[in-house]
């Protein structure tokens, strides 16, 4: 899986590393085709307010937003054929300074934040929502379900011996 990562902020306390090494890991316990290529952003609040209000029509800055691209869903789960063509699954844009205000809202780090909104960005382009509230009790349990599954990874891959910040694992499992 390719995950590219733009930090648009200059910030370099957002590890990109990780973030990209969770999003790989996302994408594998999801059964997405190892072809998929997924974009990650990371921008400012005035950024994010521009594209909040241009493609929601709602005023201020939100936490992460989910651009699919069209058919996307459709082509890219592992069951399509290994000779398929890489499939770009779209764009998570991520806001850190919502997420820093959040993150002391929720009680976790900020790191946590990015990685659950993340997660939860990288769920809206396969096709989750939170619309009604069904879906959103399935689409949090599924999110909370993955993040704890990446955080035992990562702390069992450091329990191993692993020197500094762990990227990831290699997959889900």
């Amino acid at each position: 899986m390719s995950v590219f990562i733009a930090n648009e902020t200059g910030e370099s306390d957002v590890d990109e590393v990780t973030l990209a090494g969770l999003a790989r890991f996302v994408l594998d316990a999801m059964k997405v085709n190892p072809l998929a290529e997924l974009s990650i952003m990371i921008v400012e609040t005035a950024a994010m307010t521009d594209l909040h209000v241009r493609y929601m029509g709602e005023d201020g800055p939100t936490d992460v937003l989910a651009f699919p691209q069209d058919e996307a869903f459709e082509s890219s789960y592992a069951d399509s054929a290994d000779n398929d063509p890489a499939t770009l699954l779209g764009d998570v844009v991520l806001c850190p300074e919502v997420a820093r205000e959040q993150a002391v809202t929720a009680g976790h780090t900020t790191q946590r934040e990015l990685h659950l909104l993340c997660t939860h960005g990288i769920l809206h382009l396969l096709g989750y929502d939170h619309a009604e509230q069904a879906e959103e009790r399935e689409m949090f349990r599924l999110q909370e379900d993955l993040l704890v599954r990446w955080e035992a990874a990562v702390a069992l891959e450091a329990g191993a011996g692993s020197a500094g910040a762990p990227a990831g694992p290699a997959s889900a499992g």
